[in-house]
C-alpha cells in the first residue's frame, strides 16, 4: 500500500471544474475547455506523497519547464497556452500555473536513459538488458551508455510502480507509426537536454516525458526537465561504480532509509514528516539546479 500520506482537498476556484489531484499537481479545466495545471510545493517518494511540502519547489519546476520548453521550442511544440492566473485563483498560484491545451494523452511514459542506473541497472544486473534492449558488459551503477536509449514504461496510478516495458509492446499499444514518433522525439529532446546541461557542469542522467496529440501532431506536455522527472549530477563529481551525488529528492530518500527517520519502506506505515534541515537541503538542492541550468539566480 502507498499514495497520499493525507490527500489534500482540492481548492475550489469559480469557473473551475477540479478535474484530478497529482502527486504533485493540481489538474483543473477552464470553462474554455483548456486545462489549467497548479503545481505544489508535495514531494514524493518511494511512491508515496509525503506529510510535508517543500517551499517553492511548485514555483522552481513550473519555471525550470518554462525555460526548458523555449530551448526546445524548434524540436517539437509543447502544450503551454498561457501563464496568466486565471480568474479567482488564489494568489499563491502565481509562477506555479500553466494553462495548457487538453491534448489526447498517450498512455506511455517516454523514459531516454543516457546513463546506467535507477530500475535501469537492476534490469542490466539481471539480463544485460534495459526494456529488452542489449547491453555491452562491464558497465556499473553510473556508466555513460555508448548512445542514447529509449526505454518507455506503463503509466501507473497514484501508489503503483510504473511498469518498463519494451519498444514492441509500446508499438503494440499505441501502434507502430507513433511509437516511432515517440521514441525519435524522446531521444531528441534528451539529446539537446543533455548538451545543454553538459555545458552547464550538469550530467542529464535520465528523464522522462509525457506526450500528447493535438489534431495529427505530437506535443510535448506535463513537465519537462525538472528535478522531479529527471536525475541531474553534477558533472565534477561523476564516478561511475557507485550511487552519484545528485539535484533531486535523493536526500529526502536518503534521509527516509536511514535510521533516523525509524521509518521501515517494507512496511505498510505512511513514512513519517522531514526534519526542517532535510526540507531546507531539499530545496536547496532543487534551486541550485534552476540556477545552473538558466544561468538566472532564484528569487
Amino acid at each position: 500500500m502507498s499514495g497520499f500520506v493525507e490527500k489534500p482537498e482540492p481548492i475550489q476556484v469559480p469557473g473551475l471544474v477540479h478535474l484530478h489531484t497529482g502527486k504533485v499537481r493540481e489538474l483543473y479545466q477552464n470553462e474554455a475547455g483548456d486545462l489549467v495545471m497548479v503545481a505544489s510545493d508535495r514531494i514524493s517518494a518511494f511512491d508515496w506523497v509525503l506529510p510535508t511540502e517543500i517551499p517553492d519547489k511548485g514555483r522552481v519546476l513550473t519555471q525550470l519547464s518554462l525555460w526548458w520548453f523555449d530551448q526546445l521550442a524548434d524540436l517539437v511544440p509543447n502544450h503551454v497556452l498561457s501563464t496568466e492566473l486565471p480568474a479567482g485563483a488564489p494568489a499563491d498560484w502565481a509562477g506555479r500555473t500553466l494553462v495548457c491545451k487538453s491534448l489526447q494523452m498517450v498512455p506511455v511514459e517516454c523514459v531516454a536513459r543516457g546513463y546506467l542506473t535507477g530500475s535501469g541497472l537492476v534490469e542490466y544486473n539481471e539480463s544485460r538488458t534495459v526494456c529488452g534492449l542489449a547491453l555491452p558488459e562491464g558497465l556499473v551503477d553510473g556508466s555513460e551508455l555508448p548512445a542514447p536509449i529509449f526505454t518507455p514504461a506503463t503509466k501507473a496510478a497514484v501508489g503503483e510502480h510504473d511498469e518498463n516495458v519494451s519498444y514492441e509492446e509500446v508499438a503494440r499499444q499505441v501502434g507502430a507509426d507513433t511509437a516511432a514518433s515517440l521514441r525519435q522525439a524522446t531521444l531528441a529532446v534528451y539529446s539537446r537536454g543533455r548538451d545543454i546541461a553538459r555545458d552547464r557542469g550538469i550530467i542529464l542522467a535520465d528523464t522522462k516525458f509525457e506526450f500528447g496529440f493535438d489534431g495529427d501532431s505530437l506535443v510535448l506536455a506535463d513537465e519537462v526537465l525538472t528535478a522531479d522527472s529527471s536525475r541531474f549530477w553534477p558533472a565534477d563529481q561523476w564516478q561511475p561504480g557507485r550511487a552519484q551525488p545528485s539535484y533531486d529528492k535523493q536526500y529526502v530518500r536518503d534521509w527516509l532509509t536511514s535510521a533516523e527517520s525509524g521509518w521501515d519502506r517494507k512496511s505498510e506505515q505512511p513514512p513519517p514528516a522531514l526534519p526542517q534541515e532535510v526540507v531546507e537541503a531539499t530545496r536547496a538542492k532543487y534551486v541550485e539546479a534552476y540556477e545552473r541550468l538558466t544561468g538566472t539566480s532564484w528569487s
